[in-house]
C-alpha cells in the first residue's frame, strides 16, 4: 500500500534526477575505477617455496647431495636430495588450504544496484556504480557507494558494520543548510554510506564516492598502514637458529681444519664437517614450528576457526588481554522484544522458555496487538520482526491476530514526528482501526496527554532505557469511513503501553568470559553504542564493570600516558571510532599486554590487524574484517575464542617439550660426529645416518608431541608471562642434561663394542641402536610435566605409538636387511647383541627417568 507521500512517479524521477549517460559513465570510470576495494594477494607458490629451500638446514641438505655426487655415491645423494623436496611440499600445503577456505567465504557476486541511467532505470553490478550516479534503494537493499539522499519515505539503514550499533538510523532528504560532519552514525542525516543495509523505506540517492574514496575505502587505507604482528615463537626461532648456525660454521670449519691436517684428506674432512654441520643445526626448530602449529591450524578448523595466519594460534597461548565488539560479537546482532510495561507493570519475555498464549497474561495483549498492527507484516526493519515474531507466538489463535485486516493507509516517520501510523479496515466493522508506534516523546504527543501523566510515563521510558534497551510506545485510535486527514495528529489516539527490545547475548557468551577469568584473561568490551547499553550488555556478560566506563570523547582529550593509566582499571570503553578502537589497542601493547581482538564489522578491521591476535567473525563479519584478522570464527561462537586459546597454551607446552627433545636428542649425534675425529677414531655417524634422524625420528616424533594431550593445569593457570620464551635457560639446561646422559651411554656403547672385537660397521650399528632407543626415551620421559613419569605412559597418543613402530621398523631392516644395511653403512650383528644393547640402554635411561635432576615437573 502506497502511503501519502508516494506519489513520485518513474518518468516524474526521471525529469527532477536525469542520471548518467553512457558516456560520462565511461568518463568516471576511467577517472576513479571500478566500486571495488583491494584484496590482499596471496603469496605465490615459488615464494613459499624458496622461503623453505632457502633456510640453513635445506641448503646443507643440498650442499651434501652434490658433495655425494660428486664423489660418485648416488645413492645417498638422491635420498639427500629428495628429503628437501618432501619437505618443501609439506610447508605450504596448510596455507594454500586456508587461502582457499578464505575465498570460499567471500560473496559470488558483488551487490547489485538500481541505478538511473539515459533516463531509463536499471539494475547493474555494484562494481559498475559511479560517482553522481542516481540510485534506487528499498528495503534489504546493500548501498554500493556513499551517497547522499535526494528523496526519503520512512528511510532507515543499518550502519552497524562501520559504528558497532544495531539499531537503525533514520535517514532525510539533503536539504541546503548545516548539516554535522559526513561521519556513519545517528539519526536524520542524508548521509549513506557503501555496504551499509536499507533495513526499511525506500529512497533516491546521488552517490558521491566509490571504492577506495569511500568511508569503507579509508578504513581500508588505515589497514595497510598496520604492521602485522610476528609471533614471538618466529622470532625466538629465528634468533636460536642464527646464534647456533654462526656457532656451528665457526666448529665446522675447525672440524675439516683438523681433519684435512690430521689425516690429509681433505675431501672427506669437508664430509665430515657438513656431517657436524647438520647435527648441530637446529633445523627442526622452524620445521616443528610449522608443523605443530599447522596441526594445530587443522584442530582448529574442526572446531570451525579458520587460520589464516598460523603463528597466531601459539600467541593464543600468551595473550593476556581479549577486547570484544560487543555488536554482533557478544551480542547476536538481532532485535528480540524484551519487556512490556501497561500502567507500571511490566512482563519480561524468556525467550529460552518460548511463553505461549496461556502464559502470557492478558494486560499485555494490547499493546502488543496495536504495536504488531502498527508494523509491517513481512518487516525487514529488525526491531518490527521482533515484535511481529514474538506477537504471532504469544498471541496466536487469539483475536489479536488480524490477518483478514486489509491496510488502507500509513503515515510514515518523518524529522518532525518519530512516529509512524498505519489505517487498517476491519471487515467486522464500519470504522477504520488506527495503530501507532514510535519515539515515546512522540506518541505522547499525538496522545495529548496532560503533563503530570508525561511525567508518569517518561519516569517508566527513562528505567527501561536505564537497562540498555530501544524503547518504543504505542497509541491506538479509530475512525469513521471516509476522508481520512493528512496527518496523524489529526486522530484521536490514546496511549496504551510501552515496549523495550534488546539486542541479545549470545547464548555462549558468559561461560566463555568466565573462562576467560579463570585463565587469567582480561576481558575488554569495547563499543560504538552508548554507556547505558553497553554497561547492561558487559554485566549480564559476566564482565567486570566495577572500574570506570570510557567513552571515545573522553579518550581524544587523554595524553598517551594519561589512557595508558585509566585503561588498567576499565574494561568497557563505549562510543569509539575505528580510530579509538585502533588507539585502545595499540595502548594496552604498550602497557605490556598481549592482545587478542575480536569483531566483524569493518570498524573494527584497523584494530583486528593491529592486535597481536586478531578474530574476526565468518558469519555476519565483513570482508575487510576477515581479511585483517589472524583468525576467522566461522560459525561466529564467541565459545570457539577459548577452545582457540586452550589450544594455543597446549600448542605452547608441547613445542617446549619437543624443544627438549631436540636439544637432547642432537647433543648425542653431534658428540658422535665431533668425538671421533678430535680422537683419531674412524667416523661413527654419516649424512645418511642425520637424514633418518631428520626424517623419521625428530619431524614425525613432533608430530607425536603435537598430538600430546593438554597439561591438568592448562586452562587454570595465568597466561605465561609476557617475556616468557621457549629457549628459556631451565628448558635448554634441561635438554642439555638429558642429551649429555645418553651422549656419555652411546659412547661407551662404541668404545665397549670395539673393546670386544666388533669392527667400525658393526660398532656403528650397535651405538645407532643405543642412540635410537635413547631418543625414545626422552620422548616419552618429556610426555607430560604435570604428571608423573608412570601416569605419562598410560596417556593415549596413537600417533605416538606408530611413529615408535615405524621408526623401530625402519631400524631393524636397516640392521638386518642387506641392502638396507649397506645403505646405512651398517655391519651384520647378531640379533642377540641388539637386545643385549636395547635392553642395558633402557635400563640405564629408567634410572635416569627416577631422578628428578632428568625431569621437569610443572
Amino acid at each position: 500500500m502506497m502511503s501519502r507521500q508516494q506519489h513520485t512517479k518513474e518518468n516524474t524521477q526521471a525529469a527532477y534526477f536525469p542520471g548518467l549517460n553512457e558516456k560520462q559513465v565511461q568518463e568516471r570510470l576511467l577517472r576513479d575505477g571500478l566500486n571495488e576495494l583491494s584484496s590482499t594477494r596471496p603469496r605465490s607458490v615459488l615464494s613459499r617455496a624458496w622461503e623453505v629451500v632457502s633456510e640453513p638446514m635445506f641448503l646443507l641438505l643440498i650442499s651434501c647431495g652434490i658433495l655425494y655426487l660428486v664423489i660418485s655415491n648416488t645413492e645417498d645423494a638422491f635420498i639427500l636430495l629428495g628429503s628437501v623436496c618432501l619437505i618443501v611440499t609439506m610447508s605450504f600445503l596448510q596455507e594454500r588450504k586456508s587461502e582457499r577456505t578464505l575465498e570460499a567465504l567471500r560473496e559470488l557476486t558483488s551487490p547489485r544496484a538500481l541505478v538511473l541511467r539515459d533516463g531509463i532505470r536499471k539494475r547493474i553490478a555494484g562494481k559498475d556504480v559511479v560517482s553522481d550516479d542516481i540510485v534506487f534503494l528499498s528495503e534489504g537493499d546493500r548501498i554500493p557507494a556513499d551517497a547522499i539522499v535526494l528523496e526519503a519515505q520512512n528511510l532507515s539503514v543499518d550502519e552497524s558494520l562501520l559504528t558497532g550499533e544495531s539499531v537503525p538510523v533514520r535517514k532525510q532528504k539533503w536539504e541546503p543548510g548545516n548539516f554535522p560532519e559526513n561521519k556513519p552514525g545517528g539519526d536524520d542525516l542524508p548521509y549513506l554510506f557503501s555496504g551499509t543495509l536499507v533495513v526499511q523505506g525506500k529512497g533516491i540517492a546521488r552517490v558521491t564516492a566509490t571504492g577506495e574514496k569511500t568511508e569503507l575505502g579509508k578504513v581500508g587505507k588505515a589497514l595497510s598502514a598496520q604492521k602485522e604482528e610476528t609471533s614471538r615463537v618466529q622470532t625466538e626461532t629465528r634468533h636460536a637458529v642464527k646464534v647456533v648456525a654462526i656457532t656451528s660454521t665457526i666448529l665446522v670449519v675447525l672440524l675439516v681444519i683438523w681433519y684435512g691436517l690430521s689425516r690429509h684428506d681433505w675431501l672427506h674432512g669437508l664430509l665430515a664437517g657438513l656431517t657436524l654441520a647438520m647435527s648441530i643445526m637446529p633445523a627442526e626448530f622452524p620445521l616443528v614450528l610449522a608443523i605443530f602449529l599447522g596441526l594445530g591450524a587443522w584442530r582448529m578448523a574442526k572446531k570451525e576457526v579458520l587460520t589464516r595466519r598460523i603463528p597466531a594460534i601459539e600467541m593464543l597461548g600468551a595473550a593476556t588481554v581479549l577486547c570484544t565488539d560487543k555488536t554482533g560479537t557478544l551480542t547476536q546482532n538481532r532485535m528480540v522484544l524484551s519487556k512490556i510495561m501497561v500502567n507500571g507493570e511490566t512482563y519480561s519475555f524468556d525467550h529460552d522458555e518460548s511463553p505461549d498464549h496461556d502464559s502470557f497474561p492478558e494486560l499485555f495483549h494490547e499493546t502488543l496487538e496495536f504495536a504488531m498492527l502498527s508494523s509491517q507484516r513481512d518487516p525487514f526493519d529488525p526491531m518490527e520482526s521482533a515484535i511481529q515474531q514474538t506477537g504471532r507466538r504469544v498471541l496466536a489463535g487469539s483475536e489479536h491476530i488480524h490477518d483478514s485486516w486489509n491496510l488502507v493507509e500509513e503515515y510514515p516517520l518523518s524529522r518532525e514526528l518519530l512516529a509512524i501510523s498505519r489505517v487498517w479496515r476491519s471487515p467486522d466493522t464500519s470504522r477504520y482501526v488506527i495503530a501507532a508506534k514510535g519515539a515515546p516523546e512522540a506518541i505522547m504527543d499525538l496522545c495529548h496527554l496532560d503533563a503530570r501523566t508525561m511525567e508518569i510515563i517518561s519516569a517508566r521510558v527513562n528505567s527501561l532505557a536505564a537497562q540498555g534497551l530501544r524503547v518504543l510506545a504505542t497509541a491506538k485510535a479509530t475512525f469513521r469511513h471516509g476522508e481520512l486527514p493528512s496527518q496523524q495528529h489529526d486522530f484521536h489516539f490514546g496511549f496504551i503501553g510501552i515496549i523495550g527490545l534488546a539486542d541479545p547475548l549470545r547464548l555462549t557468551v558468559k561461560t566463555a568470559i568466565e573462562e576467560c577469568r579463570t585463565a587469567g584473561i582480561r576481558v575488554i568490551m569495547i563499543t560504538g553504542d552508548y554507556p547505558v547499553t553497553a554497561e547492561k550488555i558487559a554485566r549480564e556478560a559476566g564482565l567486570d564493570t566495577s572500574g570506570p566506563i570510557l567513552t571515545g570523547q573522553e579518550m581524544e582529550t587523554m595524553l598517551p600516558s594519561e589512557l595508558g593509566e585509566r585503561i588498567k582499571k576499565g574494561n568497557v570503553f563505549c562510543r569509539t571510532t575505528p580510530e579509538q578502537k585502533l588507539r585502545l589497542v595499540n595502548s594496552l601493547k604498550e602497557n605490556g599486554e598481549i592482545v587478542a581482538m575480536t569483531g566483524d564489522g569493518v570498524n573494527d578491521a584497523p584494530a583486528l590487524k593491529s592486535s597481536h591476535i586478531g578474530i574476526a567473525m565468518g558469519e555476519r563479519g565483513t570482508d575487510v574484517a576477515r581479511e585483517s584478522a589472524a583468525l576467522v570464527l566461522l560459525n561466529d561462537d564467541f565459545s570457539s575464542i577459548v577452545t582457540a586459546i586452550r589450544l594455543g597454551r597446549r600448542i605452547f607446552d608441547n613445542i617446549r617439550k619437543a624443544v627438549v627433545f631436540i636439544v637432547a636428542a642432537h647433543i648425542p649425534i653431534a658428540g658422535l660426529s665431533l668425538i671421533p675425529v678430535m680422537l683419531g677414531w674412524p667416523l661413527i655417524l654419516l649424512p645418511i645416518h642425520i637424514v633418518f634422524f631428520e626424517l623419521m625420528v625428530d619431524p614425525v616424533c613432533s608430530v607425536a608431541f603435537e598430538n600430546e594431550p593438554e597439561e591438568t593445569d592448562v586452562m587454570t593457570r595465568p597466561p605465561r608471562p609476557t617475556n616468557a620464551r621457549i629457549f628459556d635457560k631451565s628448558i635448554l639446561w634441561l635438554g642439555v642434561r638429558q642429551g649429555l646422559a645418553l651422549l656419555a651411554w652411546v659412547i661407551f656403547i662404541y668404545g665397549f663394542s670395539r673393546k670386544h672385537g666388533f669392527d667400525t660397521e658393526q660398532a656403528r650399528t650397535l651405538t645407532f641402536t643405543a642412540m635410537i632407543a635413547g631418543d625414545i626415551w626422552l620422548i616419552l620421559v618429556n610426555r607430560s610435566w604435570s604428571r608423573s613419569f608412570p601416569e605419562s605412559l598410560k596417556q593415549k597418543n596413537t600417533i605416538l605409538w606408530s611413529v615408535l613402530a615405524v621408526t623401530v621398523s625402519v631400524l631393524i631392516a636397516g640392521i638386518f636387511i642387506p641392502s638396507f644395511r649397506v645403505l646405512f653403512h651398517f655391519g651384520p650383528v647378531h640379533w642377540k647383541s641388539i637386545l643385549i644393547v636395547t635392553g642395558t640402554t633402557f635400563c640405564f635411561t629408567g634410572i635416569l627417568s627416577s631422578i628428578r635432576f632428568f625431569r621437569r615437573r610443572g
